[in-house]
């Protein structure tokens, strides 16, 4: 009798134990273990930290939040491009059990007035200002009382009752940054009210919290409508940076260049914790992400790994400066955040000399990796697959319809289960039972298929499924064929309406610096690899992309696009 095929179903157990420490604690051990050891280098600051000089500067932050009245349970934001403050909060807050409450420094003032009212925030730490982004004006705009209040505790708002104190910093001097209104408190006047703060009282604190306490708040990219608030523990995000850390065989002699951004996943989990987790150093380039200054700190820090999207690293290779950058001491990183085509990985692999580099695919409300592939696995599985799930994490691709798992190989949605599993959206349970089902699996909403060994390929989002003509149409298939071609840069595939086959098939394209390539020859370099109906019937050539801050491209805002211009009669499909 024929035997069933079996399910897609994977759990990893795990040669070494989860962590049980909380992240002060582990911290704690490794700054006493690497004293001496650089933790950060911030370029564009011209600072670096020891561990040790880490260790004492989040502990007298972590005295001042409680010397203006912060503890366990509250919620403290930072709003602030990538530097050696942020980081600091992220300990100092972690130290006093505060729950930090990561805002994007590209918000504008109706975001950040959701952000800072749906996760009920008390405390905000901000710079003054970014590129054209004036941070100080948008609060002023959202809290004319910062203009009223004679004193920095003098601050009440109706619109936000809950926010006690605004603190404002300058990443040039920070302990020089002067106030800009009366409502303020600055850097200086925080850390001062740590003095009133014995060092016996905040260990005391420290030691009172547990590993299932919540100590993060990251808000969801937010691809359409507002993001949520996803909460996270210090089981979830340490041991998520821990294990990531041992798949990339991550040691105290590793230097990571860190151009991703510090308020998402990718930057404060697997960059900042990750390297504070064995006793690395994090290498900040710039404050925002700049191709050519990634390039310079690489070279000269001598960094052995480096972290980004696809759209990052594609940004590197084409950079004039990147001809004469040595990367001799580079050896791995984590390419994710998006789709990652085979032929940009196997160009990061040879000429940015990261033979180790790694895929990672996740997500926020998952503390945020779930699969890694690693250096020893095939050629074809680093650059067609997203690996498999991390120790200690279980997996399973279900029918979309039935929620049964379907079999090996077969398409359907991605679930998880397992210690990374957000505690839920910040006050909102219909939104949480929505995303995670009554047997605590975490429902993706990613499309993909796994194979006998747990190897997981990711064929695209169930929204962006394209439907045409009763077949189902995996973006991701047509952007590696499309890829693939010497002359492109960049695609992104989605689908339009179509009032014949309801949906049709079009490919945004951005092409190398001087290369030029029609539709038809396109067209024509598709029909090796894909099955007529999945040839784009529209091709648009453009210069860039709707992109969010962390390097996603923006399929919703390019199906807006496309289908305002079919309506006006400027895009034809091809023949």
């Amino acid at each position: 009798m024929a035997q069933a095929p079996a399910n897609s179903y994977c759990h990893r157990g795990g040669t070494e134990p989860l962590l049980g420490a909380t992240i002060p604690e582990h911290f704690a051990a490794m700054a006493a273990r690497f004293p001496d050891h650089e933790a950060i280098i911030s370029v564009h600051q011209q600072r670096r930290l020891c561990y040790a000089d880490l260790a004492v500067a989040a502990a007298q932050l972590a005295r001042g939040l409680i010397g203006i009245g912060f503890g366990k349970g509250d919620r403290i934001g930072i709003w602030s491009t990538n530097n050696i403050e942020w980081l600091q909060l992220q300990l100092a807050t972690a130290s006093i059990g505060a729950l930090l409450v990561n805002i994007n420094p590209a918000y504008r003032p109706r975001e950040l007035a959701y952000a800072l009212q749906r996760s009920e925030v008390q405390g905000l730490v901000v710079i003054p200002a970014f590129r054209s982004s004036d941070y100080v004006a948008m609060l002023l705009e959202l809290l004319p009382e910062l203009l009223d209040a004679k004193a920095a505790h003098e601050l009440h708002s109706e619109d936000f009752p809950q926010l006690r104190h605004i603190v404002v910093y300058d990443p040039a001097a920070p302990e020089k940054t002067r106030r800009p209104h009366p409502g303020f408190l600055t850097w200086a006047e925080l850390l001062g009210t740590g003095t009133t703060v014995s060092g016996e009282t905040l260990q005391e604190i420290t030691a009172s919290l547990d590993r299932d306490d919540p100590i993060n708040i990251q808000y969801t990219s937010g691809t359409t409508g507002f993001p949520k608030a996803v909460v996270l523990t210090h089981h979830n995000i340490l041991n998520n940076a821990w294990f990531s850390a041992q798949a990339m065989h991550f040691t105290e002699q590793d230097r990571l260049c860190v151009p991703v951004p510090f308020y998402h996943c990718f930057g404060m989990v697997l960059a900042n914790l990750l390297c504070l987790s064995v006793g690395a150093c994090i290498v900040v380039p710039c404050e925002h992400f700049d191709p050519q200054a990634v390039l310079e700190a690489v070279e000269r820090e001598r960094c052995s790994a480096i972290h980004g999207v696809p759209t990052m690293f594609i940004a590197l290779l084409e950079h004039p400066r990147f001809g004469s950058t040595d990367f001799a001491s580079m050896r791995t990183g984590i390419m994710a955040g998006a789709p990652c085509p085979p032929a940009l990985l196997q160009r990061v692999m040879r000429d940015i000399h990261c033979p180790e580099i790694l895929v990672g695919y996740g997500e926020t409300e998952a503390s945020p990796l779930t699969h890694l592939t690693t250096r020893d696995d095939s050629p074809q599985r680093r650059t067609e697959t997203v690996g498999r799930n991390l120790p200690h994490q279980e997996v399973k691709v279900i029918d979309t319809e039935t929620g049964r798992s379907v079999v090996q190989g077969a398409v359907g949605e991605i679930c998880f289960r397992g210690y990374h599993i957000m505690q839920g959206y910040y006050r909102d349970t219909d939104a949480t039972a929505q995303a995670i089902d009554a047997r605590g699996w975490l429902h993706s909403g990613d499309l993909g298929s796994m194979d006998g060994d747990g190897y997981v390929q990711i064929t695209g989002r169930l929204k962006d499924m394209i439907i045409r003509g009763g077949e189902n149409i995996y973006p991701r298939e047509i952007e590696d064929v499309i890829y693939a071609n010497p002359g492109v840069a960049e695609v992104a595939v989605f689908g339009v309406p179509d009032e014949f086959y309801g949906e049709q098939v079009m490919a945004w394209v951005q092409l190398h610096a001087g290369e030029q390539i029609s539709e038809a020859e396109l067209r024509d370099f598709c029909k090796d690899g894909l099955a007529h109906f999945k040839i784009p019937a529209y091709i648009r050539f453009v210069d860039e992309f709707p992109m969010t801050v962390t390097g996603k491209l923006q399929k919703f805002r390019m199906r807006e696009i496309a289908i305002k211009e079919m309506q006006q009669g400027s895009s034809q499909p091809g023949t």
